[in-house]
């Protein structure tokens, strides 16, 4: 026995203390315990207050459906049942998948125009003065002002609504692009120069690096715009997408089918965001440090 107590003894002095670096982990453990809770209340007392919205009777139960109705045509959506297969023949998932993928493809291409216009318009004074009203001309429009000109001209498949997501994600990320290039330090800009770099080397080795966190805040702006448009991109011939989905349920008032898109497109624009912060802090570590 008192051998074991010995040996208690021994090995608890030779274990090392807790460091600071476990006691940061266990309070930001805690703090994201702490936050998580205080979404899941809030979620909580939305759903009460929207059931107690639907039991007054306040609105009719067709345009207010409960969030019980809700659940089941997010169900009836997501599954096969009674030899239907989701809605309008495809599962909510596809609908959702659809339209991320033309949501992609549009914010591609914006990218491959837009991150080299903007670096053109931050450093070239005479192309800024040219091209900069253009751009944000094409921001304030809103998509439908030119989704019936784009089905003139494309038809009804699939190119309107890739043209459309392109001319409406492209002006956030040349506009962030621009601005990102016209704040690199001058200093930092004054020492390339006098180790010999030149023009091409100051944009490429020096401004777009520098830049780097800037445009890819406008990128991750500019899926949230093309993700806010698809609904408009989908109004046309739009099945499968998960905007025309919702446009097809809206045109037979089937508010619980509109609601249950609506709530797919927030999830995954909430997680479609978290990637994208993923992604910044591997691409740039070096974002908010001194």
């Amino acid at each position: 026995m008192t051998l074991v107590k010995e040996a208690q003894r021994s090995r608890t002095a030779t274990d090392p203390a807790p460091g600071p670096a476990t006691g940061k982990r266990a309070w930001a453990a805690a703090t994201a315990l702490r936050w998580t809770a205080l979404r899941l209340l809030a979620l909580v007392v939305l759903l009460a207050a929207w059931q107690a919205v639907v039991t007054a009777e306040v609105w009719p139960r067709v345009l207010v459906p409960s969030p019980a109705d809700v659940w089941h045509a997010f169900v009836q959506a997501s599954t096969v049942h009674d030899g239907v297969r989701g809605y309008s023949g495809h599962l909510l998932v596809e609908h959702l998948a659809v339209s991320l993928r033309r949501i992609g493809v549009g914010t591609g291409y914006a990218a491959l125009v837009g991150i080299p216009l903007g670096l053109l318009i931050g450093v070239l004074k005479p192309l800024a003065v040219v091209l900069e009203p253009a751009v944000t001309f094409l921001r304030t429009l809103p998509p439908l002002a030119y989704l019936s000109l784009l089905v003139i001209w494309f038809g009804i498949d699939e190119s309107p609504k890739i043209w459309l997501l392109v001319i409406a994600a492209l002006p956030p990320i040349a506009a962030a692009t621009a601005a990102a290039v016209r704040g690199v330090p001058g200093d930092l800009v004054e020492a390339a120069r006098t180790l010999g770099a030149g023009p091409v080397s100051l944009l490429l080795a020096v401004r777009l690096p520098a830049a780097l966190p800037e445009i890819l805040t406008g990128v991750r702006i500019a899926v949230g715009v093309a993700y806010t448009s698809v609904v408009a991109a989908e109004t046309i011939n739009g099945v499968p997408g998960i905007g025309g989905m919702i446009r097809d349920a809206q045109r037979y008032n089937q508010t619980d089918v509109v609601i249950a898109g609506i709530i797919a497109i927030g999830i995954s624009g909430i997680v479609l965001d978290a990637l994208f912060k993923g992604a910044e802090r591997l691409t740039v570590p070096w974002r908010g440090r001194a």
